[in-house]
């Protein structure tokens, strides 16, 4: 019965900021994980760069490839930047009283043209059958190709969820959900019915550098399709109870995503 659950840069930082980080909104949603957290139902935790990473990545262009000097001395800020509020999640949901340990996905993750294609899971798994709870992050990563780019915390967890059979994923962020184009939330997307769905998506506030949610949603509906029994819920953390209600089990939050 694991989960997956990624507290979104939206959530966590102000992104049309830099470097703003929500503490209070971060603390309250370590207080809800803690709450509902067992460790029969063992959880992975990732967490996305907001207005600390994207900022800085966008500057530098490092998603599309680092060459020059000036590039990589980008790369190196991203990832010290990323670092930076990794080390403020981690604090806040270790003062939860979670048993939480982080890994650094750039130490061990490579990519081939913009795809990750090895990173350690081995060490997680092993996390996580001693009742920890793994903490990752949106990073930046080598690249075969490219020399350097940026991998998203939902493709960390592509990556993840095929080797480690989550039967959930919460993503949770500022929204309530996928949002039709008449603004309400969209309560199921399958492979079936995505097409209609499709143009009324758009694009993130402030900067993201990794697809806003129309590249979210498609990412996931590859995963529901690779992952068998596998159920997504993109849904809003900041109104008090709304993360531990998820984690209890609760459909209804968000929008649902599954291969059916």
């Amino acid at each position: 019965m694991l989960t997956f659950v990624k507290l979104g840069g939206s959530l966590i930082t102000d992104k049309r900021g830099e470097q703003a980080y929500r503490a209070e909104i971060m603390a309250r949603t370590a207080a809800e994980i803690a709450q509902a957290y067992t460790p029969e139902r063992p959880l992975l935790i990732g967490h996305g760069s907001g207005s600390f990473g994207h900022v800085v990545a966008q500057k530098y262009g490092t998603a599309q490839g680092v060459r020059t000097a000036s590039e990589w001395r980008g790369f190196a800020e991203v990832s010290l930047v990323a670092r930076r509020l990794n080390g403020l999640v981690l604090e806040a949901l270790s003062a939860a009283g979670l048993p939480i340990l982080g890994f650094q996905p750039s130490a061990s993750a490579r990519c081939y043209d913009g795809k990750l294609i090895s990173m350690e899971s081995e060490l997680i798994s092993r996390a996580l059958a001693h009742g920890l709870i793994p903490l990752v992050y949106g990073d930046v990563a080598f690249d075969d190709v490219r020399g350097g780019t940026i991998i998203s915390t939902e493709t960390i967890f592509f990556y993840l969820a095929e080797r480690l059979q989550p039967t959930r994923i919460l993503l949770l962020g500022e929204t309530e959900g996928v949002y039709d184009a008449d603004g309400r939330v969209i309560p199921h997307i399958t492979p079936q019915n995505f097409p209609q769905i499709a143009a009324a998506l758009g694009g993130a506030s402030g900067a993201d550098v990794t697809g806003g949610m129309a590249a979210k949603v498609q990412a996931m509906l590859a995963l529901v399709e690779r992952v068998a029994g596998l159920q997504v819920q993109i849904m809003s953390g900041t109104e008090a109870g709304q993360v531990a209600a998820a984690l209890r089990g609760d459909p209804s939050l968000g929008t649902r995503i599954s291969a059916q």
